[in-house]
């Protein structure tokens, strides 16, 4: 079954979480998503705010830049996290966007490298391990988790350019992919993921693929899907971004989902008017209708 989840955009303010959390816990969302957008709200922050203020449903968070954490402080947290409330955490880290790491002194001059030398450490600490690496950017020094999860977790990495796609294979759990990718753009990281596997070793086993939607519904639905895709310069790409009712946002994330992608993330416009109602649009009338 395709899991279907919806964003909480950063453009709205932190206090504005809690109710659309507690909506998308009652309505029988899968999974709410939140960001790490510079320089708006902490992803981790906000995940254990939303995670003690629901009961089901899960909260992933996509992403977390990596040049701004340091590994160990990142495997800290996610591993309370999922002891606090386990089989509800998703968390994703990525390259983060370079602008704004060069705002704040962290960008770094193979992000490819940083992202790899992350995962394997990540990975590692959250399996309670005990690491010693000398990496070019990850240093550790006899480091292990006193509190590892109890149960495997899974690390999702986000992904764009052919090579980091490649390694979220290599590296990572699972693939988080944008609103910008198409049905074809799965099918090609699935590709590229599965590269990625096999180069590192790793066997035909599962891997997450989730992969945000654009979405819109409601008066004015298609001129605001129309003015995001142009501000995302892809305004004239096809099969990116859907405007409409139930049935055309289900036959959307139908397709993604037949291309591989496992989870659809309905993203709403920046400017979408209801972000509670966009919540309860995609538990109760989407959901349904989506396999």
């Amino acid at each position: 079954m395709t899991t279907l989840g919806a964003v909480f955009r950063p453009q709205l303010a932190p206090e504005r979480l809690r109710p659309v959390a507690r909506l998308a816990d009652g309505a029988g969302l899968d999974e709410l998503w939140l960001w790490e957008d510079c320089f708006r709200e902490g992803g981790i922050s906000t995940a254990a705010a939303a995670l003690a203020w629901t009961e089901r449903v899960r909260i992933g968070v996509g992403l977390l830049p990596v040049p701004l954490r340091n590994v160990a402080v990142t495997a800290m947290e996610a591993a309370t996290l999922h002891r606090m409330f386990p089989g509800r955490a998703l968390l994703g880290v990525g390259h983060g966007v370079q602008d704004w790491m060069g705002q704040v002194g962290a960008r770094v001059e193979s992000p490819v490298t940083l992202l790899r030398e992350h995962l394997v450490a990540l990975r590692g600490l959250l399996r309670g391990e005990r690491l010693t690496t000398h990496g070019r950017y990850v240093e550790l020094d006899d480091v292990a988790l006193d509190w590892p999860p109890e149960h495997a977790v899974e690390v999702l990495a986000g992904a764009t350019g052919p090579r980091t796609v490649r390694l979220t294979g290599e590296a990572a759990d699972g693939t988080i992919l944008t609103a910008t990718t198409s049905p074809e753009g799965v099918r090609r990281a699935r590709r590229l993921v599965d590269e990625g596997r096999a180069a590192a070793g790793r066997g035909t086993g599962p891997h997450k693929i989730v992969v945000y939607l654009l979405a819109a519904t409601g008066p004015g639905a298609g001129e605001r899907l129309r003015a995001e895709l142009v501000a995302e310069g892809v305004g004239g790409e096809p099969d990116l971004g859907v405007a409409g009712d139930a049935g055309a946002v289900a036959k959307a994330v139908r397709r993604l989902a037949e291309a591989g992608a496992d989870s659809v993330v309905l993203q709403p416009t920046g400017d979408e008017p209801d972000p509670e109602g966009f919540v309860r649009f995609v538990a109760e009338d989407v959901r349904p209708l989506v396999p």
